[in-house]
Formats: structure tokens, sequence, C-alpha cells
């Protein structure tokens, strides 16, 4: 039972993913029918990150009360609702009203998934279920492409991502007796009476250090993601072709690396894994920041291994830094932790990609990996400081 519990996980962050990049699969043949500027991608994507932002804050008192397996349930229904209804939209307001119930469904099923993985699960498992969001979240832009190419539309790549959800909620709903058959007892059953508000959250020793480096995290993944490409273009004087293939080497890396920590971490524990991600990122970055000049072969295979090792050096951070919550925090606050964890990773994403694109515009786009070697600073320095404060540890993980 054990092992069928963990299937249903796998299959779940599979599902986590499916929908993340959708939007801009999607997007080319959206605006145009719908008469609104490119630029309001980041609209919608933005009432997405507020609603798993406010959702993730929420995730300790609705898993209390309803426990993980009801709560990963009700948010992936959720979701596939928001899809269907993105499937239906028939203008830019309607896929504006839908996007909430979206952010709402994906910020709880994260956080309250990632807290039961970390409590019941070795670190391993983590690090290969946050792969299988990457092969979720690589699925999803071929879904809508066969979609898009079959001339069915974008309408029917949210529609058939949306039925996937559907079938999963059924799967998630046979398996709700599976969560409490599980030999270890749930989140749920560790945390204490009344659930940790956020100031009480902040306050914990080693808090404010975590918050800032998921902050960092995930502000880092996301202005790779959003600005790669440009940087590829508009400084190294690439194709807009050939910048597209390389920035997908930093999605490679993170879906492959994550593969592989599975197996490192049966040798290296979590604090070991960050810094081991942490020092190929910043071997990535230096690549990416040699004066090699522009339009050569040598800077293109320069930026190819930059983002490559960028993206192995992302793939352990992410996961481990969720897999060490119980050992720093505690079992019995771990969930309110993470929630606000997940939150504060939500934000970086909301905020640092558009700062960036503030001063590419103003300043110059060949700030790209000095700006995210100074993400890369602080984040390593906010985890140093976190494993340097004595923690309560946790049993039976």
């Amino acid at each position: 039972m054990v092992h069928l519990l963990l299937a249903v996980i796998y299959l779940s962050f599979i599902s986590l993913g499916l929908p993340d990049a959708l939007l801009g699969a999607a997007w080319p043949s959206v605006y145009g029918p719908f008469g609104v500027p490119v630029s309001y991608a980041g609209i919608i994507s933005m009432i997405i990150a507020l609603g798993t932002v406010v959702s993730s804050l929420q995730s300790d008192r609705v898993t209390r009360r309803f426990g993980t397996g009801r709560v990963t349930a009700a948010s992936v229904a959720l979701t596939a609702a928001a899809l269907l209804g993105f499937s239906l939209s028939g203008s830019f307001r309607a896929l504006c009203l839908w996007a909430v119930p979206y952010g709402l469904g994906a910020g709880s099923v994260d956080a309250s998934l990632n807290n039961y993985v970390a409590l019941h699960y070795a670190s391993r498992h983590m690090s290969w279920l946050h792969c299988m969001w990457g092969i979720g979240a690589t699925l999803g832009p071929y879904i809508m492409s066969a979609a898009l190419t079959g001339g069915y539309g974008w309408h029917m790549g949210y529609r058939s991502v949306g039925l996937l959800q559907i079938a999963l909620t059924a799967v998630l709903l046979l398996s709700l007796p599976l969560w409490k058959r599980r030999g270890e007892p749930g989140p749920e059953d560790a945390a204490p009476e009344r659930p940790l508000s956020l100031g009480q959250v902040v306050r914990l020793p080693g808090a404010p250090e975590v918050m800032t480096a998921f902050f960092c995290y995930c502000a880092t993944e996301q202005t790779i993601g959003l600005w790669a490409s440009s940087y590829l273009v508009l400084h190294l004087g690439l194709s807009s072709e050939a910048a597209a293939g390389f920035a997908g080497l930093f999605f490679l890396g993170v879906t492959a690396g994550r593969g592989a920590s599975g197996f490192l971490t049966l040798r290296l524990n979590d604090v070991q894994m960050v810094r081991l991600g942490l020092s190929i990122l910043a071997a990535g970055l230096a690549i990416l920041l040699l004066p090699l000049g522009t339009g050569t072969v040598l800077a293109e295979r320069a930026a190819l291994t930059g983002l490559l090792l960028a993206g192995l050096g992302c793939a352990p951070v992410y996961p481990c830094l969720i897999h060490s919550t119980p050992e720093h925090f505690g079992a019995e606050r771990s969930q309110a932790v993470i929630g606000v964890q997940m939150a504060s990773a939500y934000v970086g994403t909301c905020l640092m990609p558009f700062l960036f694109g503030i001063i590419a515009n103003h300043l110059s786009v060949a700030l790209f990996p000095v700006y995210l070697a100074g993400l890369l600073v602080i984040m390593a320095v906010m985890h140093q400081r976190l494993v340097r404060i004595p923690h309560p540890g946790v049993e039976g993980d």
C-alpha cells in the first residue's frame, strides 16, 4: 500500500507540472484574437501567482483540518475546473477570472504534497518527485502544440490537460484510504493544536533565512526561463531559433539533474546537496560571464555549457531545501513553514524577473549573469546561516 500511495504522489507531481507552461505555449495564439497586447500574459501570470501565494499561506490551516489526501484531491479538482474554464473562455477578462481558481488550486497542492513527502519519505524521493514535475512541465507544451498543429486550437490544448486533471482527481479520491494507512502520522496529525500565524512562522529561528533562500531560488529559475533567450540574442548575437534551443537546455538540466540527485542523496545529505547545487550553478554563471565576444562558435558553446550547468546546479536546491524543513523546524511546524516558503518562492517568481526586465531595458541585457550571480550569493549566505542555527530535528523521516 505504501508503494501504491507513492505512485499516486508521483503521478500528482507530473500533473502539478502539466499546466505550468501552457500559458506561454498558447499565448501567441491567444492575444491576437482577443485584441490585447502580447504583454498581457504577465497579468494572467500575476493573478495565478497571487492565488498561489494566498493558498500556500493557508495550507497549514486547511491541511490540518482536512488532511493531505483530501486537500490534494480538492486542489487538483479546482485546477481542473480552471483549465476547463480557460478552454471555454472567449475573452481576456474570462481568462483573468479563471486564473483565480487556477492559482488557488496550485498553491495548496504544492505545499501540502511537499510537506507530506518531506515528513514521510527519504530525500531521494523528493528529488525524483520534482523530476516528475519537470516531466509534466515538459509535456504540457507538447500537448498544446499537438492541439495547435492538429488544427484544434488552443482551447483544445487546455481542455485536454483539464480532462487529464479530472482523471487524476478520480484517482486521488479512490486513494484517500491509503493516506491514513501510511505507517507514520500525517503532517496534520503532527501539527500543533492551533495553526501558526504568518507572524509566528516568521519569528521562528531560521525562518527569514529559508524564506529568503526560496525567494532567491525561484527568482533565479524564473529569470533564466524568461530572459535567457533574450540575453543570447541581444548580447551574444545568436539567432532566435538557436537561442530558444539553448534556453531549453536549462530546463533539461533541471529535470535530468533532479533524476541524478535522487541517487546522489544516497551518499550526501540535504545540506551537502544544496551546497553542491549552488557550486555547480556558480560554475555555470561563471562560464556565461566569460568575455568570449559575440557571434563566435566559442561563445555559443560557452552559452550552451553555462545554461546546462545552471540547470544541473539548480536541480537539487529546491527539493533538498524542502526536504530539510522538518529537520530545521520540527515536524509539528513543517506544514506552516513550507506554506510560507512556497509563498516566498512565488513572490520571487513574480517580482525578480520583472525587475531584471527593467534593468535590461534601461541599462543592458548583458547584466543577466551578474544579476543571477547576485541572487546566488544571497541564497548561499542565507543557506549557510540557516544550517548554523540549532534545530529541533525530526524523527521518522
